[in-house]
């Protein structure tokens, strides 16, 4: 989830994963894959650190298994 705030101030929480584009005409529209499209301040770079941001956060919580070397590997 990241926040964005609508062009009347009101700070949303919008689910990044539900993000299909991102479209600058000049405010920043994001669409949903639901078909709704959000207007917002921030610029799509704005946007786009926060995705990535998100993403890093996820990311980092994954307990991922180390690899383990067949027989025979080196």
């Amino acid at each position: 989830m990241i926040k964005v705030t609508r062009l009347n101030g009101q700070e949303i929480v919008v689910n990044a994963e539900l993000i299909e584009y991102l479209e600058s005409s000049p405010d920043t529209i994001i669409a949903l894959t639901t078909g709704k499209k959000i207007m917002v301040k921030e610029s799509v770079d704005e946007v786009i650190e926060r995705i990535i941001e998100y993403r890093r956060r996820c990311l980092s919580n994954l307990s991922i298994p180390p690899v383990r070397k067949s027989e025979g590997e080196t």
